[in-house]
């Protein structure tokens, strides 16, 4: 672990702009949020990461994929990975994936046969989803992921619990109308005045904001009490939280001004 912790940069959080040497501020992002993860000692098993990028990736589920919805990812990330079924959705845009990942119990043997072995990475253990072992096998400093939003509300539902349990590697699901992510410790965005902004707690979490109709101070969220859903931006917010567990639900459209709290040169 010490000569793991020995290749990262120097790194300053907020009160400091110490990148390190030949380090500009994407890397320097991208390896802060590394490097807490390595400090406390990773509780979760330690996985090989499948695909590094520097760069925000595309990744494609086998679920709902509304119109644009590949193209508005791509072109902000245009690196895709495909998890297990999801391989068949970009295979019809004419797309091959750069990676495909998962069980594969959801990808017909026709498909298979029109990809190349060496981007094939099954993982046969059932213990959790294939977007679980995607989020844990790609590191890039965002990921943006369409194809889980929309049909069955129980592969839904498992997306919100990977967004907490692999908060590790940022990711925005982006659905028809909305996107959901995992809300960092310090966010900030330049929403417009009369966006909705919903927050909803899959743990206890207390925060703080400033530009929201109804502020958070004070206030504990828990998913079974108090939520936030429904609140409304007033313009530029900010959202201070005191530990992992809140979900934030944006309008679709507010995705460029979010992306920049994960990738600052996205």
């Amino acid at each position: 672990m010490l000569a793991l912790l020995q290749l990262l940069p120097p790194v300053k959080h907020q009160h400091g702009d110490n990148f390190g040497p030949n380090l500009c501020k994407s890397q320097y992002h991208f390896r802060a949020r590394l490097w807490p993860v390595l400090k406390i000692g990773i509780k979760a098993r330690m996985t090989v990461p499948i695909l590094h990028s520097e760069k925000p990736v595309t990744l494609v589920g086998g679920g709902a994929i509304h119109p644009g919805d590949l193209d508005l990812a791509l072109v902000r990330a245009p690196t895709l990975v495909a998890a297990d079924g999801g391989a068949m959705a970009a295979l019809d845009h004419g797309l091959v994936p750069d990676a495909v990942i998962g069980d594969f119990d959801s990808i017909s043997d026709a498909a298979l046969a029109r990809i190349p072995d060496a981007i094939l990475h099954p993982v046969a253990e059932q213990d959790s989803t294939d977007f679980d072992k995607c989020l844990e096998r790609v590191l890039a400093p965002v990921i943006l992921a369409v194809g889980f939003l929309g049909q069955r509300l129980d592969h839904q539902l498992a997306g919100f619990s990977a967004l907490l349990r692999q908060a590790k590697q940022p990711c925005i699901l982006i659905g028809a109308d909305e996107i959901v992510f995992h809300l960092p410790r310090n966010f900030a965005a330049d929403l417009e005045a009369g966006d909705v902004v919903s927050l909803f707690p899959l743990l206890p979490v207390q925060g703080r904001s400033t530009g929201l109709r109804w502020p958070i101070d004070g206030l504990e969220l828990r998913p079974d009490g108090r939520i936030g859903t429904s609140n409304v931006a007033l313009g530029p917010i900010r959202i201070w939280t005191d530990g992992p567990g809140l979900l934030c639900i944006l309008p679709r459209r507010a995705l460029d001004q979010v992306m920049p709290a994960f990738a600052p040169d996205a």
